[in-house]
This record gives C-alpha cells, structure tokens and sequence, in this order.
C-alpha cells in the first residue's frame, strides 16, 4: 500500500494539492496531527480537515477476495515477443506501468500494441482498446488470435471501442476508474495524439489542462489499480538552435522528432517512452526515454 498523498484515492486533488503545498508528502506525516491544529495550519473549515484525518486513517487495501496468487501474478514483467523492446525495457514491461510507443508513420507501434494485448488475454485478463484513428479495427485484432491459445475466447476479453474528438476521449479519461473490472489488465490508448491534432486551435492552457487530467487519471489507475497502460503516438518535428534550445524556421539549426503529445500527460517513475526508429523497410531502432 502506497502511503504517497498523492496516491490516496479518496482525497480529492484540491484537497492534495494544499496538503504539499504545507509540506506534506505522505499519510504518515499526518499521524500526529488534530484536525483542529490542520483546520487553523490549512485555512479550511474543522469538518474538511476532519475528513482528512479521517481519511488518512482508513487506507485502501487490495480486495478480500483477491488471491495473494492473483497479487503475486500481478506484480510480474511482461516480455513480449520482441527481443530488443525487451531489452530495451530492461527485461519486459512492469505491470501497472505506462509504455508510450511513438514512431513516425509506417512504423511497427500498433503491432507492438496488439502483441501486449495478446499477452494479457491469453493470461484471461481483460483489454480495453480503444482507437481514435482507424489504425486498428476488429479484424486486425482477430488476425492477432489467429494462432493464439486464446483465439476461441479474446472476443469475451478484448473491449474495443472507437473515439475520434477530442471530447470523446476526455470523457472516457474521466470515467476510466470505474470502468476498471477485477480482471482489467491492460488499457490501450491507440493514436492518443491524434484527437488533439484535430483540435488544432485549442489554447495551450487548455490543452496542458487536458494532458494534467490524463496525468492525473493514469496516475491513479496504474498505482491503485494496478493498471498497465500501453499509448501510441505520431512523432513531430521539433526545431533547435544550434545551443540546443528551442528554435523556429528562421533560427533552428537542426530538426528533431519528437512525440506529438510531449510528456506531461506521462507520470513520472512509473512511464517509459519507446521511440521507434525505421532505418529501413525491415531495420531499424528503438530508444527508451
């Protein structure tokens, strides 16, 4: 159990939020305190800072009816069936992660997805996939069972689902959390670059506020719920001087690619980035940021 302020479910955000800003980081630093001393300390109301106390001192735990086998299994890395993702991840993908995978068109993001997707329905756990960009339809995901241990059974287990605005897909953010089952694995997010590219003239405060509440969602979904969480994404061209600071047209000594969405929606310590590099039409690379 995480004792993390930030991880604890039930304080709201807000409520998370002035708890750092006074200093404190976790549910141990508020063992000591009265809720009269953090009424006066916070400037909230006696009954607000009651149900801090009280909230701190009710911790979650896993379910009674979950297995310590199911835990165990749980905690576990994925490999999947591509050598140097593998190594580049440092032996396979830590349940109740976050794997971005961005590359450039043509590129093998969506294969590599849909091997992740396999993995978990053939351990009979539940996939939510959704696609924003008809990169993946049912029928590609039914060639991925073709000669799988799970081909009779991944219909009962795959949840797809298409979302192409951008409202659509921060509905499906918001609600997230309780569309997790006791047997949701995996979560994939394909193409989560492309609803915000057709919303191009959305302002920038507005757009860093969306990726803060996927931060925050994806947050709470892979340390509470032990949620992995597989996105894919078109890469950018990104301008720099020639010191290395951002550029333009006019001063940029070099382009870089770059994933579209940047990586504020990604929670630190609990992400990789995998960047896909073709070099040719069967070569190529892959970074892990």
């Amino acid at each position: 159990m995480s004792r993390n302020i930030l991880l604890h479910p039930t304080l709201p955000s807000s409520t998370q939020l002035v708890l750092r800003r006074a200093g404190y980081e976790t549910l141990d630093d508020l063992s000591n305190a009265s809720a009269e001393a953090l009424s006066k300390e916070l400037g909230i109301d006696i009954s607000d800072s009651q149900s801090i106390i009280t909230a701190s001192q009710r911790p979650p735990g896993p379910a009674l009816s979950q297995s310590l086998a199911s835990l165990i299994s749980r905690s576990q890395s994925l490999a999947c069936s591509y050598a140097a993702v593998n190594t580049a991840l440092g032996g396979g993908l830590p349940r109740g992660h976050i794997l971005e995978i961005s590359g450039p068109p043509g590129s093998f993001k969506e294969t590599l997805a849909l091997d992740y997707t396999r993995i978990f329905v053939e351990a009979n756990e539940e996939v939510i996939f959704i696609d924003t960009q008809n990169m993946t339809s049912l029928a590609t995901i039914k060639k991925t069972f073709h000669n799988s241990s799970a081909a009779a059974d991944y219909q009962d287990l795959v949840r797809y689902t298409h979302l192409h605005t951008l409202p659509d897909l921060m509905l499906f953010i918001h609600n997230l959390l309780s569309e997790i089952h006791a047997k949701t694995g995996l979560l994939v997010l394909n193409s989560i670059s492309f609803p915000f590219l057709s919303h191009p003239d959305i302002q920038s405060s507005k757009r860093t506020a969306l990726l803060e509440k996927i931060h925050q969602v994806f947050l709470q979904a892979s340390a509470l719920n032990n949620l992995t969480i597989i996105t894919t994404s078109q890469m950018s061209t990104k301008l720099l001087n020639a010191d290395g600071s951002p550029g333009n047209f006019e001063t940029g000594a070099k382009a870089v690619m770059v994933p579209q969405l940047g990586s504020t929606y990604l929670p630190a310590g609990r992400s990789y980035r995998l960047a896909i590099v073709p070099e040719s039409r069967t070569t190529g690379q892959d970074k892990v940021h």
